[in-house]
């Protein structure tokens, strides 16, 4: 069962009277209906699921609607139409008590701006969200302290944010949300004020985490190589509404307008795509001494040091078993093709 259902959620700021409504249905563009009724169209009939335990970007540029979107998931604004379910839980009817307390239990929350408190110590700071849950102090502060070192920051218990780096100061923000021990993790544009080294050390730091939590994460992103790299799917939003929700194979070879494909036509394909993706499928190949293998689930850059050594053909492996082949001109052919759909996809 999916862990979020986002059922034709729509959020307008301003009046939502018939005009609004009327103008909707005919699929009037957000600034046409800005412009005949002074209402802003942040979200438009989205239609999605998150399921448990994976990464679910939420990609677009500025004024695209997605940090309203995230906003809608967790309601610190409600939606104008529509429903929100996590876990089955319709939380669009709860109640202000009810809300708290699910948000409490269920959610965490990562900002861009880090939100920590410049009068508390890093461990403080991680342990707040414990705090307002009433945890005992020392049972609290013992959880703080392992969510540090998840982040790398054991060392860093008594110091104040002032006293660490962006970079830093981010970690302690995903550890308050990992302390919290809440299925899900809302991040809305974490990474996007940290420097470009930083921010992907962060990326793998989130990745390599994610092995072991196994955490729904709604990520806001407006970086795409970014949405690439850690996203399990991606919902690519314009002007409010959903232009495609795939993994980030299926966005990159099959765009599902002329917008995605623009949004995708420069993007590094061999840093996208797995040789499992445009392999030639074989069955019934034994594993010999005389082949050189690659995982299945292998970027297209990591064959360009075996075609480089003059190795002309891969064998796919995956589960110790040979499941396809692959050579530098079927790899070189799917990297020149732009966004033309491959015959081997």
């Amino acid at each position: 069962m999916s862990n979020i259902q986002i059922k034709d959620v729509t959020k307008v700021f301003g009046d939502y009277n018939d005009q609004v409504k009327s103008l909707l249905k005919e699929n009037k563009s957000k600034d046409e209906i800005l412009k005949e009724t002074g209402s802003t169209v942040a979200v438009k009939n989205a239609n999605f699921t998150i399921e448990d335990g994976e990464v679910f970007v939420v990609m677009g540029l500025s004024g695209s609607g997605k940090s309203t979107l995230i906003r809608l998931i967790n309601r610190l604004i409600d939606p104008t139409d529509g429903d929100i379910l996590i876990n089955s839980n319709n939380i669009s009817s709860l109640n202000k008590e009810d809300l708290r307390n699910f948000r409490r239990d269920n959610l965490s929350m990562v900002f861009q701006s880090f939100a920590l408190f410049p009068f508390k110590t890093v461990v403080e700071n991680v342990a707040f969200g414990l705090e307002v849950k009433d945890v005992p102090k020392k049972e609290r502060l013992t959880k703080a302290e392992e969510s540090l070192k998840l982040v790398g920051l054991d060392g860093y218990k008594d110091q104040y944010p002032n006293q660490l780096s962006g970079g830093m100061q981010q970690r302690v923000g995903l550890a308050r949300a990992l302390a919290n021990d809440t299925d899900i993790l809302l991040m809305d544009e974490a990474f996007s004020a940290l420097d470009p080294l930083i921010r992907k050390e962060m990326q793998n730091e989130l990745l390599q985490l994610q092995q072991d939590m196994k955490k729904t994460i709604v990520f806001i992103t407006h970086d795409l190589d970014e949405a690439l790299h850690i996203g399990d799917r991606i919902a690519l939003m314009k002007d409010g509404a959903i232009a495609q929700v795939g993994t980030p194979e299926e966005i990159v070879i099959n765009p599902g307008n002329d917008y995605v494909k623009d949004f995708v036509k420069d993007i590094d394909r061999s840093k996208v795509l797995k040789v499992k993706h445009i392999m030639d499928s074989v069955e019934n190949v034994e594993m010999t001494d005389d082949k050189t293998f690659i995982d299945a689930e292998s970027l297209l850059f990591e064959t360009f040091p075996h075609f480089r050594t003059g190795t002309h053909e891969l064998w796919i492996k995956e589960n110790d078993k040979i499941i396809g082949k692959l050579n530098f001109k079927e790899v070189f052919d799917v990297l020149a093709q732009g966004n033309e759909v491959m015959d081997h996809a």
